[in-house]
């Protein structure tokens, strides 16, 4: 599946399939790679998601038409030979890396946890060993800065969003939603399934890169105690909200 279509005036979206597949993943790295090197100046951001690439351009340097018969060009080329040189040289610093996260579950940190294994039929320490077990790809980074989507989680413990978000979520919870888990970065509203907490800061505008993920990357949870948790820098808030 190819098709783009027209967000608005200055945007259009690439469509690569229409639900998640980590097949998808490198494909769509691929393509945005090799937009990012162009370096066009009707160009503004490249944006990827699970499925599509968001494109910000300026019409008044490349038409609608124009764009599209670059894109629908650039995505046979890559079909045919998997990677356009151009992105292999660019890129070749680069390799998908694999991050380890420590992350306590437990009761304070993951007020959803118990609520969770109770409507699965298992245990806690059942939720939190096919969690923790998993290798996760980072499938597209957005929401707010720094918050990867990782995909995909055992299907035995995924769990919709809350119908009602939650007004406040600290920095470091790690979240399942449908398929998804992730880690916010930061302090902020949200609806995920709490399950437990990561120590670790994920997300520093004063440094380069800003985030330790990049689309394509790899990801693993380590349960740690309590005190392991604490020694690290992570805080247990009394109330949530």
């Amino acid at each position: 599946m190819f098709k783009v279509e027209a967000v608005s005036e200055c945007n259009a979206i690439v469509y690569f399939g229409d639900q998640i597949d980590l097949s998808l993943t490198p494909k769509i790295s691929r393509f945005v790679a090799y937009l990012q090197t162009l370096s066009h100046p009707a160009l503004i951001e490249v944006i990827p998601s699970y499925t599509s690439v968001l494109i910000q351009y300026r019409p008044d340097l490349l038409t609608y038409e124009q764009l599209v018969g670059v894109l629908t060009s650039l995505s046979a080329t890559l079909e045919q030979k998997g990677e356009a040189p151009e992105v292999e040289s660019a890129h070749s610093d680069y390799e998908p890396k694999l991050i380890s996260l420590p992350v306590y579950y437990g009761a304070e940190v993951g007020p959803d946890l118990a609520v969770l294994a109770q409507a699965k039929g298992l245990s806690v320490d059942e939720v939190i060993e096919r969690h923790s077990q998993q290798v996760y790809t980072v499938c597209a980074i957005g929401f707010a800065p720094g918050f990867a989507f990782l995909a995909s989680v055992d299907e035995s413990i995924a769990a919709p969003r809350h119908t009602e978000p939650r007004k406040w979520v600290p920095a470091g919870s790690v979240g399942i939603a449908n398929q998804q888990t992730a880690v916010y970065p930061n302090d902020s509203p949200g609806g995920w399934q709490i399950i437990g907490n990561c120590p670790q800061i994920l997300f520093q505008p004063d440094n380069s890169p800003m985030t330790p993920f990049q689309v394509g990357d790899q990801v693993t949870f380590t349960p740690i105690s309590k005190d392991a948790f604490l020694a690290q820098g992570g805080q247990i808030w009394s109330q949530w909200k």
